[in-house]
């Protein structure tokens, strides 16, 4: 995949949080966000689940309430060993290995009992404190947003 872009931006109320991608781990997860991203679906859509001190999920396709994903085929897992620390992003999936489909989350801190059991896409390089402030709770009161995201 070597016309695959290097990083995902997201824009949030306060600023851009920028994403390395990682398709050396996860080269479907990866074209599927991109394609995702470059096509407006995340424009908009909420942080639906924010736990304190665990991650941050969106990704429902604007729905809000985390039972949403896209209208494309969910997909097949990619785990891998890399672990599941702060700033790594990752797809949210049912408790089915390969339900994966448009909802992914970022890790706060250490969560590393997660490993080899989610598909890890990439890494906040860059604007995780905009992350840390996303407003808390399932579903926050008033939750935070993606404005847009695009791959470059």
């Amino acid at each position: 995949m070597a016309d695959t872009p290097e990083t995902l931006t997201l824009t949030l109320d306060g600023g851009d949080v920028t994403i390395k991608l990682r398709p050396d781990l996860a080269p479907k997860h990866v074209e599927r966000i991109v394609e995702l991203a470059n096509e407006g679906f995340y424009d908009g859509v909420p942080f639906h689940r924010v736990i304190p001190g665990f991650m941050a999920q969106g990704g429902d396709g604007g729905r809000g309430d985390g039972t949403g994903g896209s209208s494309k085929p969910n997909l097949k897992a990619e785990f891998s060993a890399e672990p599941h620390v702060r700033g790594v992003c990752s797809m949210a999936r049912t408790n089915q290995p390969d339900t994966a489909n448009s909802q992914f989350f970022i890790v706060f801190d250490d969560a590393r009992f997660l490993d080899k059991q989610y598909t890890v896409w990439g890494e906040v390089t860059d604007g995780m404190d905009l992350i840390d402030a996303l407003p808390k709770g399932e579903p926050p009161r008033s939750p935070g947003k993606i404005v847009k995201a695009r791959a470059a």
